[in-house]
């Protein structure tokens, strides 16, 4: 059992930044990929960021690319969500995931059926 821990939500005006954090007890972690997605009242959940197991593969959704950066540090079995030129577009329950497919890589890590663990998720909102 991998448990998944978001923080770091809250509120922000438009324009500004916000960091998340992600915390998940694995004892494997670097050998697991890791996402973000969000999920706004009344629409599906959204591809926000991922990252392979080495952090050396990144992907963005197209809604946040060039304004929100991913990073992991494997040694704290943490990963972080740098949120910049936030937009009311962006708020939403943000939430982090675990795929336990060792070594997991490529465009899967966009599609929320990769992961196997999820946190409880963390507000976001951005006020205009």
């Amino acid at each position: 059992q991998v448990q998944v821990v978001e923080s770091g939500g809250g509120l922000v005006q438009s324009g500004g930044s916000l960091k998340l954090s992600c915390a998940a007890s694995a004892p494997t972690f670097n050998m697991y990929a890791m996402g973000w997605f969000r999920q706004a009242p009344g629409k599906e959940r959204e591809f926000v960021a991922a990252s392979d197991w080495g952090g050396a593969n990144i992907y963005y959704g197209d809604s946040v690319k060039g304004r929100f950066t991913i990073s992991r540090e494997n040694g704290k079995n943490a990963m972080t969500l740098q949120m910049n030129s936030l937009k009311s577009d962006d708020t939403a329950i943000y939430y982090c995931a675990v795929d336990i497919l060792a070594y997991a890589t490529g465009e899967r890590l966009s599609f929320s059926s990769a992961y196997d663990y999820w946190g409880q998720g963390t507000q976001v909102t951005v006020s205009s």
